[in-house]
């Protein structure tokens, strides 16, 4: 019964946003599709962990300062490569697909790949806590990661699919705002880690905290500017 538990402990926290986020949409995704990108986000967490341990290994062979090695490997070996793995999923399988058609659902759809992928994260994490656990641990562990990480994932990737859906009617500057998205996601997913990994004291709370409640205002915005839009272009 140990592994099953941590498995509905670990879906949990992602399943609790995605009924949240999904009352965004005035006009909801299909099931199928919403279980398609969330299945994807999920086996998204093995090529991310199998990039971030081959650039981490490559960084550590640089003749590099301590600080230098720690900003590539959180900044870069672990942010930037899920962010972009996140951002893979919605532009190969939803960008063409006849289910986009309102720009919040660029939204949207990063919102689900990222929380399959938090899903996958959480797992592993209560996986490590072996055979043997305490209740308490479990929901500790699922509760902390519900207010943190799974939420960080939720914030990061709905602000690049922001970026992603201005895009779309920005033909000149379509590279540039997709970069920019996916660098503030990257950066603020890399603070993120860093305060709670490097920083000690008070900071190493009220830095996370600021960054997940201004995202979250961010996204507040954004869901309100965008469903001012009605239809979408799509673009090859």
């Amino acid at each position: 019964m140990t592994y099953p538990l941590y498995i509905l402990f670990g879906v949990l926290p992602s399943f609790i946003w995605l009924s949240f986020y999904l009352r965004k949409d005035s006009h909801p995704e299909s099931n199928p599709m919403i279980l398609k990108i969330f299945f994807y986000g999920i086996l998204a967490a093995l090529p991310a962990i199998l990039l971030e341990m081959a650039l981490i290994e490559q960084f550590a062979g640089l003749n590099a300062s301590k600080c230098l090695l720690t900003f590539l490997n959180i900044f870069i070996g672990v942010a930037l490569v899920e962010e972009f793995l996140k951002y893979l999923i919605v532009r190969e399988k939803v960008l063409n697909h006849p289910e986009l058609d309102e720009p919040v659902d660029l939204m949207i759809y990063m919102i689900i790949a990222a929380l399959g992928f938090a899903a996958a994260e959480n797992i592993l994490i209560l996986f490590s806590l072996g055979p043997h656990f305490f209740l308490g641990d479990v929901f500790s562990v699922s509760v902390l990661r519900f207010l943190g990480a799974t939420f960080l994932h939720a914030l990061c990737s709905g602000t690049l699919g922001y970026f992603l859906a201005l895009s779309m009617f920005e033909m000149k500057k379509r590279g540039r705002l997709i970069i920019l998205g996916l660098g503030i996601a990257s950066i603020l997913h890399g603070l993120y880690n860093f305060s709670i990994m490097e920083i000690e004291g008070t900071l190493s709370f009220l830095i996370p905290i600021i960054i997940l409640l201004t995202l979250a205002a961010f996204l507040t915005f954004s869901f309100r500017k965008l469903k001012k839009i009605k239809s979408i272009c799509k673009i090859n």
